[in-house]
């Protein structure tokens, strides 16, 4: 019988670079008997400002969990820390939007399973039916919410009341081909991730992958990002490129293209779910 693995609790914190940050952040752990088993840091050279990431062992530390954010907070009112306390033995929960290309949800689901990813799946959501039986063979919860310019403000009001019921972390744009509302982003500030190929904004419109075949591009990408108002123009959180040639026809490049958006979109979720993402501004810091 294998030994459970006790809880770790996670600082992430920015700040106004200065003298005594480490030290005084460290200290606060060592002081309480903490033993710190993952640090990283970053400081931002034109802005100065300081980036951290910190985790340490909950056995042993004479802080109860649910009282160290109180005890923190002083340490942080010192240098006017903007920061996030959280612990790995947590679950997330997350809803997974999809419209009519299942393969980034598949692979998301199986990753799941398999363990890769620490999460529960307890709803997805499409405005299309295309994937209703797969979701339902897997056990998990669908819904059909169709979207036309006369209900979608109705529809996006009833995903929010779903998404509250279902007390959802965060949420996944698996290749959900519908642009949300700014009142939706808003209601969740960098708890929305989303994929999308590389070929914007050379070869926007309907037919990206036709356009990018016609032109004879010779490497092909994807990018994941916390969505934000500006349409695909969210804080980037991973991204990759692969080679083509032009002995690819268009369907090589299609499923070269959704092979990537799998791989670029699993790490991203992964990433968030392991806290080890910083937004600020228009980027992200990322503590691989």
């Amino acid at each position: 019988m294998t030994e459970e693995k006790s809880a770790n609790a996670i600082l992430l914190l920015s700040c106004q670079d200065q003298k005594g940050l480490v030290y005084n952040i460290s200290n606060f752990i060592y002081r309480h008997n903490g033993n710190i088993v993952h640090a990283a840091q970053h400081t931002s050279v034109t802005r100065k400002i300081f980036f951290m990431r910190i985790e340490w062992e909950l056995n042993g530390f004479v802080i109860p969990r649910e009282e160290i954010a109180l005890v923190f907070k002083h340490v942080a009112s010192q240098f006017d820390m903007t920061w996030d306390l959280h612990f790995t033995d947590t679950v997330p929960r997350l809803a997974i939007f999809v419209s009519r290309h299942p393969h980034c949800l598949y692979d998301l689901i199986l990753r799941r399973r398999m363990g890769e990813i620490r999460a529960e799946i307890p709803l997805v959501i499409s405005n299309h039916l295309d994937v209703k039986p797969m979701i339902e063979q897997f056990g998990l919860k669908f819904m059909h919410f169709p979207i036309t310019p006369e209900n979608k403000a109705d529809q996006e009001q009833r995903q929010i009341e779903e998404i509250r019921k279902h007390n959802i972390d965060l949420i996944i744009l698996a290749r959900y081909m519908q642009v949300l509302s700014n009142r939706f982003v808003e209601e969740y500030p960098n708890k929305i991730i989303n994929i999308h190929h590389s070929f914007l904004p050379a070869f926007a419109g309907a037919h990206p992958y036709q356009q990018a075949y016609d032109r004879g591009v010779k490497i092909i990408g994807a990018t994941s990002h916390y969505v934000t108002e500006q349409l695909d123009d969210g804080p980037i959180i991973a991204q990759d490129v692969i080679k083509i040639s032009h002995r690819d026809a268009l369907d090589d490049i299609k499923l070269k293209s959704r092979d990537l958006e799998r791989t670029v979109l699993a790490k991203a979720v992964r990433l968030h779910l392991e806290n080890r993402l910083l937004p600020y501004g228009s980027k992200t810091v990322v503590f691989e």
